[in-house]
């Protein structure tokens, strides 16, 4: 899903059909069972809407959204603005798709200044990998980039981003494990401004929402780096794995009270069949999801589309609405 407003229809489709295949579990789960509901449909009836509202449950929309979305097919059916279940369907998307540009905003990034972009996120989300290909999505938009690894908490967290860092030909500043998180950010941010680095990607130890002595450590990082530079700390991306459901309301919720997240990075899309908790997010904490991992390449971070989004779920012809 890169940026795709100015691209040709040709790459457009390309990006469709390749997004598809990477949430092959999500369109499976919900295209192909929101297609079987309105196969043969003639009417606009209580079981249709039942049905539907059933599914959107099921997959993962939560009851927020679940109930808006009803409420409004509901109103407009009794208004007799929907006449057939086609026009339902229609209206089913346009919903999903205002959902999502409601909230959708690309990742703000200076020019001429060192940007920090600090991840941050419980264990096995994904930090770290994320963080790794961020820098090659960064790379190959022509943008100079440098690592930090301020995750020193996590046995072999330091030598996994250095990893990454030889992978993208890219220089990670690095402490010892057990080393001060801020302390490693903060020689990160000093290095990056003295080479004037574009931008400065620092991951973080994973933490529990629950343990207040590690969010406390974040809300120290975040202090160290604005002392250092104000106005460099523009990016602060909450890294949720989609497979965890509705639980990453409730991670999410809990960042918040400690630091000031900017965005949204979710990952791991391509393993689940409940795609609707990108939905269920945006509506719950009005953050922008900024990208999605969809696969293990190093090229499946994509920045977060919308369009292409609601086309690959609904497993719509790739050219139905690009």
């Amino acid at each position: 899903m890169d940026n795709v407003a100015d691209q040709p229809l040709e790459g457009k489709r390309g990006l469709l059909t390749r997004l598809k295949d990477r949430l092959a579990k999500t369109r499976q789960g919900f295209s192909e069972n929101m297609s079987a509901l309105f196969l043969g449909a003639k009417t606009i009836d209580e079981t249709l809407l039942e049905a539907i509202e059933t599914l959107l449950i099921q997959s993962d929309f939560g009851m927020p959204v679940t109930q808006e979305i009803m409420a409004s097919l509901t109103q407009r059916v009794q208004r007799k603005d929907l006449s057939d279940p086609v026009a339902v369907k229609d209206a089913l998307r346009k919903h999903l798709l205002g959902l999502l540009q409601a909230v959708a905003r690309p990742l703000p990034l200076k020019a001429n200044e060192t940007q920090v972009i600090l991840m941050v996120g419980v264990n096995g989300a994904g930090k770290t990998t994320t963080a790794g290909k961020l820098a090659y999505f960064f790379k190959a938009q022509n943008r100079s980039v440098m690592l930090a690894a301020g995750d020193t908490f996590r046995a072999a967290a330091v030598e996994q981003l250095k990893a990454w860092g030889e992978r993208n030909e890219i220089e990670v500043i690095a402490q010892h494990t057990g080393a001060d998180s801020a302390s490693v950010i903060f020689d990160g941010l000093a290095a990056a401004k003295s080479r004037k680095v574009d931008v400065l990607i620092a991951d973080t130890a994973g933490r529990l929402q629950n343990k207040k002595n590690l969010m406390q450590e974040l809300e120290k990082i975040v202090r160290v780096v604005r002392r250092q530079d104000e106005d460099a700390l523009q990016n602060v991306l909450l890294v949720i794995d989609a497979t965890t459901g509705q639980n990453a309301i409730v991670q999410a919720k809990a960042f918040l009270e400690s630091v000031a997240v900017t965005g949204i990075v979710l990952t791991k899309l391509d393993g689940t069949a409940k795609g609707g908790v990108v939905f269920a997010l945006t509506e719950a904490l009005g953050l922008p999801i900024h990208f999605v991992g969809v696969g293990e390449q190093l090229d499946d971070l994509k920045p977060f589309d919308p369009e292409l989004f609601v086309s690959a779920i609904l497993d719509e012809a790739d050219d139905a609405h690009i």
